[in-house]
């Protein structure tokens, strides 16, 4: 049965609600991973590097998904929050109708521009014709990837995060096998793993799409619905914070192969992209649990009840810290491990993925501040703020320090960017909190304001 938004939660309970969300995250950074496991150890370190050097393309073209998702979750959960649960199942509708036409349309688009874009990269030669041969079907698949990420918030905001788990762990055990049939057994080589990660892509999107279609034990079904340019267009600002976000870590991927091809040739690309498999894994873990908490308090904001946003923003920062102090450790403890299961075969590059990625570690003691800071405007229908935290941290900052950093360190510069740029975007998240709180209430209730203004009155402070 679908949950109940508004009932309180304790933070084992918040976790277990957003613990399906996490887990869709986690099994969406296997695509990348298993790719990356497979590439490398069947076709070698051009190959893995082409992989690495491709994938940010598609990836930018399917963040559709992800804004239509967020930005359309906060207000299909607002106004169920509001009580009209008729006209938020036509916002519903009208977003996933939407989703697919623009998810089309940016096919058609990625398909004229990749070649074009690769080369204007620095991508020549082999490792050209590698990331054609991947990133080409990837373009081609955009609509499914549109149609996995809208539906892995539109289902918690359904209530039905198990389902939205399940899904994700189809897809994603659909990669696996489609990757080790393909690549391991049959020798497709780069092609083998974009057919894998599209099969689960497909997955992950039609079978939602599928159960919203026919009746279903939910709150949101797909019917008919009526043009609303206005919520189309307030759902596309609300969610370009997500829609930034994703582009530029694309965009940030590009300038660190940029960088790491002028510094380090193609076995910084591989290194790097080594660091990416276990930084999206840890990433996905705030990521999962931001995207499904975020539904709650939009709902709660909407009901105007400031007592559960406030509790949903403590447990919040509790959780985030928490993690972070663990994902850090673990990246210390198991950095050497973890890079001979992807580069074994090679012990240079493999000392140079675990140098990397020791440097790299600190960041995750800050980026899950960063990230709920940004999905928590989000999730108050604030889009504008919650882009340009997103747009600050990665674009200027990340992609700032990524140009700046080598030229006065060299190669170590490009891996400590990322801990630059979240520790100055920490700043930035920290004082739109402060100051925004008073409009929404997520720090201090009511009472607490009535309380210290009838203290102050008293001449107590």
């Amino acid at each position: 049965m679908p949950v109940d938004m508004s009932r309180h939660f304790t933070l084992p309970q918040l976790i277990r609600f957003t613990l399906p969300t996490i887990g869709m995250m986690l099994f969406m950074s296997l695509y990348v991973m298993v790719d990356g496991f497979f590439v490398s150890n069947w076709c070698g370190q051009t190959a893995l590097a082409a992989v690495n050097f491709a994938y940010p393309i598609p990836m930018i073209l399917g963040t559709l998904g992800f804004m239509f998702g967020t930005g359309g979750s906060a207000i299909v959960a607002k106004t169920r929050g509001e009580g009209d649960d008729a006209r938020a199942n036509r916002q519903f509708s009208l977003l996933v109708y939407a989703a697919i036409v623009a998810g089309a349309a940016f096919a058609a688009l990625g398909v004229l521009l990749l070649r074009p874009l690769l080369v204007a990269l620095g991508a020549q030669g082999e490792m050209l014709d590698l990331c054609m041969v991947y990133a080409m079907p990837l373009v081609m698949g955009v609509p499914a990837t549109v149609l996995q990420y809208l539906f892995q918030e539109l289902l918690v905001t359904a209530g039905k995060p198990e389902l939205g788990f399940g899904v994700t762990v189809a897809a994603g055990l659909t990669n696996i096998v489609v990757d080790a049939v393909l690549i391991a057994l049959l020798d497709f080589g780069v092609v083998g793993a974009a057919i894998g990660t599209i099969a689960g892509e497909a997955v992950g999107g039609i079978i939602p799409l599928v159960y919203f279609a026919r009746p279903n034990k939910s709150f949101l079904r797909l019917g008919r619905t009526n043009m609303d340019w206005r919520m189309l267009g307030h759902a596309c600002v609300n969610g370009s914070s997500e829609m930034v976000s994703n582009i530029a870590m694309s965009l940030v991927s590009m300038a660190y192969n940029v960088q790491l091809l002028v510094y380090l040739g193609e076995s910084g690309v591989a290194a790097y992209g080594v660091i990416m498999y276990v930084g999206m894994a840890f990433v996905a873990v705030f990521m999962g649990y931001v995207f499904g908490s975020s539904p709650l308090m939009s709902f709660q904001y909407g009901a105007n009840n400031r007592i559960e946003m406030r509790s949903l923003f403590r447990k919040s920062l509790l959780f985030v810290s928490i993690c972070g102090v663990a994902m850090f450790i673990a990246t210390r403890v198991f950095a050497r491990p973890l890079a001979l299961v992807f580069v074994g075969y090679s012990e240079g590059l493999a000392e140079l993925t675990v140098h990397a990625m020791l440097l790299y570690s600190a960041s995750l003691l800050i980026v899950g501040f960063n990230m709920y800071g940004s999905a928590l405007f989000t999730a108050l229908g604030n889009g504008l703020v919650s882009a340009i935290i997103s747009f600050v941290r990665t674009l200027i900052f990340e992609i700032g320090a990524v140009f700046l950093l080598p030229t006065l360190f060299g190669a170590d510069g490009i891996w400590v960017s990322v801990v630059v740029a979240e520790a100055a975007a920490l700043v930035l998240t920290t004082t739109c909190i402060l100051v925004l709180e008073p409009r929404y209430g997520y720090i201090r209730t009511d009472a607490d304001v009535s309380k210290r203004s009838g203290n102050s009155s008293d001449g107590h402070v």
